[in-house]
C-alpha cells in the first residue's frame, strides 16, 4: 500500500520515517517543493533499512505529483512552521493557499485518497481541505487531537511519576493554545481516575501545561516540534491502513454532533479503513460544554479568514 507525505521538513520527514520503520506502508512517497530535499532525505532513510530491519520503500520527489499516484492515504504537512511569538492563526494567509494547491494536485492522481492534515492552523486547514476539495467528510482528518492528547498524557505521567503508556487521557476542541480542552475528568492511570491521585492544583497545572505544550517547545527549539507531530500523523495513517478502529481525537467535520455544525474541530472518533467511521460523543458536563462552545467560536473566527480570502 502506498502512502504519500507532502512536505519533507522536520514533521513530514519524521512521519515518513515512522511509516517506513513500522512498515505501515509498503511504499512511502515523500514530496517537497525544494529541489533535492525529499530525494536526499528518502535516500538517507533508506540507508537505515538494513540496520533497522524494515522492508518499506521510501521514494523522494521534487514536486512531481505523478509519483504519488494511487496513494491510499496522504499526509499534508506543507506550509510554514511556527516561530517563537507566532500563533497558529498567523499562518492562515500563507498556508491556506499551499494546502489547497496540494490537495488539488493529489486528487488528480489519487482521487480516492484519505487525507491526514497536519499543516497549521490545523482545524482551519482541515476545514479548507474539505470545503475546497469536495471530498467526503470521512476522508479528511486533522491530526491535532492525537498530538495534544499525547502531550496531556506526558504531563500527567510526569505528575504521577509513571510511564506515559500507563496513562489514558484525551483532548478535544481546537488545536490551539487557548482552544484545546484536556478532559481531566476522563483521564485515568491504569483505570484509576487521576483526580483520585492528584490534587486539584496539580491537575490544573497539568491541564495548563498541556494547553501551551506546543508553544513551550517552539520557545525551546526556535521552531515547531516535529518528533511527536510526525509520529502522531503516522499513527493516524496506521489506524487507517490497518483498519484498527481506534478511538482517536481528531479534527473532523461535525454535523450536529456536540451541538456544532459546519466546523472541523477535535472530537473522539473511530478511525479505520474508511477514515472517520464513527464520532464518539462523550457525555460532557456543563463546564465542558461551555468550553467546547467557546473553542468552536474561536475556530470559526479563524475559518472566517478563509471566507474573506474567497477560498471556501
Amino acid at each position: 500500500m502506498k502512502v504519500t507525505v507532502v512536505g519533507a521538513g522536520n514533521v513530514g520527514a519524521t512521519c515518513a520515517n515512522v511509516l517506513a520503520q513500522r512498515e505501515i506502508a509498503s511504499e512511502v512517497v515523500l514530496l517537497d517543493i525544494k529541489e533535492g530535499v525529499a530525494e536526499g532525505k528518502a535516500m538517507d532513510m533508506m540507508q537505515t533499512s538494513n540496520m533497522l530491519n524494515f522492508d518499506s520503500t521510501i521514494i523522494g520527489s521534487t514536486n512531481d505529483y505523478s509519483k504519488t499516484a494511487g496513494s491510499a492515504v496522504v499526509v499534508v504537512t506543507s506550509g510554514l512552521p511556527r516561530k517563537p511569538g507566532m500563533t497558529r492563526e498567523d499562518l492562515i494567509g500563507t498556508n491556506a493557499g499551499i494546502v489547497k494547491s496540494v490537495v488539488d494536485s493529489i486528487l488528480k492522481y489519487s482521487p480516492d485518497a484519505i487525507f491526514v492534515i497536519i499543516s497549521n492552523p490545523m482545524d482551519t486547514m482541515t476545514y479548507l481541505a474539505l470545503k475546497a476539495s469536495g471530498v467526503p467528510k470521512n476522508r479528511i482528518i486533522g491530526m491535532g487531537g492525537l498530538l495534544d492528547s499525547n502531550r496531556f498524557k506526558y504531563y500527567l505521567s510526569q505528575a504521577l511519576g509513571c510511564t506515559p503508556t500507563d496513562v489514558q487521557g484525551i483532548v478535544i476542541g481546537g488545536h490551539g493554545d487557548t482552544t484545546m480542552i484536556p478532559l481531566a475528568r476522563f483521564a485515568t492511570y491504569n483505570g484509576v481516575p487521576v483526580s483520585e491521585l492528584l490534587d486539584a492544583e496539580t491537575l490544573q497545572k497539568v491541564v495548563a501545561d498541556t494547553m501551551v505544550g506546543g508553544a513551550t517547545l517552539t520557545k525551546l527549539l526556535g521552531t515547531s516540534a516535529w518528533y511527536a507531530p510526525g509520529a502522531a500523523g503516522a499513527m493516524v495513517v496506521e489506524a487507517i491502513v490497518r483498519d484498527e478502529k481506534k478511538v482517536i481525537a481528531s479534527s473532523i467535520y461535525l454535523d450536529g454532533e456536540y451541538g456544532q455544525s459546519d466546523i472541523c474541530i477535535g472530537v473522539p472518533a473511530v478511525i479505520g479503513k474508511n477514515g472517520v467511521e464513527k464520532i464518539v460523543e462523550f457525555n460532557l458536563n456543563d463546564e465542558e460544554k461551555a468550553l467546547f462552545s467557546k473553542s468552536a467560536d474561536a475556530v470559526r473566527s479563524m475559518n472566517q479568514v478563509l471566507a474573506d480570502m474567497k477560498l471556501v
